[in-house]
């Protein structure tokens, strides 16, 4: 039997269109640059990832949402789309609808959260998934050869066997190059994401983003900002730990092919993982609210 979620909040318009005003002005600040290069067929390799590597389009991470069990007065329905019931009261999210579409992924999502969660935090991998998805490359191979290497593909690679691979995520390592997934510890495959994924890992973290999105609009589109603007800073370490040269573009490498770089890498890795570990019990007790309803 399915449990109907009622609406717990209720919000007056003037409140509203505030939060969705300051979301609309929050998520402007990001895209504006994206979409201006995206017109101009400029590619940039830190700042377009967010956009071309997840599925979630600009219009729908500007797009606000309040969440399931809230009730919005003096709102239009055709403002909010078809998910979305006026009742006497007000308009609200026709949750029951959106969970039924959404319950596979809804127990899925919760169920790698909560593993992930539950793991300690790993930070020796120094971010050599970046290397690896070039490692025995030309320049003219890489994913971004636009950009150069900091070191001869002879030096990178040399990089990537003097320190190995520890990498546990899966959407990174389906990305290695083929001489370089023997080098690495793992072998992660999707059915063995749930058993892998831990809270140091950059990717994993970066993943909220994608998680808060797919349970889009269930849960507040403010929470979807935090994941992406947590998962947007964590690309800016991801390429400058990277093996290409992007001072250019304004970012300082971080060396971690030396003692002071890995130490660099580290510190900044627990940094993530920490601010990563609410964000996470956030989606976590979304789900747990949403699963419960339905469990009722």
């Amino acid at each position: 039997m399915t449990a109907a979620l009622a609406p717990a909040t209720a919000l007056d318009a003037a409140h509203w269109q505030a939060r969705r005003r300051a979301h609309e002005q929050r998520v402007d600040a990001w895209l504006a640059p994206h979409l201006a290069r995206r017109r101009g067929g400029v590619k940039h390799p830190v700042e377009d990832f967010l956009f071309t590597y997840y599925s979630h389009r600009p219009a729908q991470l500007r797009r606000w949402h309040p969440g399931a069990g809230v009730l919005l007065r003096d709102a239009d329905p055709a403002g909010f789309g078809r998910d979305y019931r006026a009742t006497a009261a007000g308009l609200t999210l026709d949750t029951d609808r959106v969970r039924a579409r959404r319950a596979e992924s809804l127990a899925w999502i919760r169920t790698l959260l909560a593993a992930t969660a539950g793991r300690p935090a790993h930070l020796g991998c120094f971010g050599m998934h970046e290397w690896a998805m070039v490692y025995r490359q030309t320049q003219e191979e890489v994913r971004h050869n636009a950009w150069p290497l900091r070191l001869s593909p002879e030096a990178t690679a040399a990089v990537v066997e003097e320190r190995g691979v520890r990498c546990s995520h899966f959407d990174a390592y389906r990305f290695f190059t083929a001489p370089a997934r023997p080098l690495n510890v793992l072998t992660p495959t999707r059915e063995t994401q749930h058993a892998l994924e831990q809270p140091g890992c950059l990717h994993a973290n970066m993943d909220l983003y994608k998680y808060a999105y797919k349970l889009s609009p269930l849960v507040p589109s403010e929470l979807v900002a935090d994941c992406f603007e947590l998962a947007r800073e964590i690309r800016t370490l991801d390429m400058r730990a990277s093996p290409y040269d992007l001072t250019a573009l304004g970012y300082p490498p971080v060396r971690i092919e030396t003692v002071e770089g890995r130490h660099e890498y580290v510190l900044a890795q627990r940094s993530f993982a920490e601010r990563a570990a609410p964000l996470r019990a956030r989606l976590i007790a979304e789900c747990d609210r949403l699963l419960a309803a339905s469990d009722g």
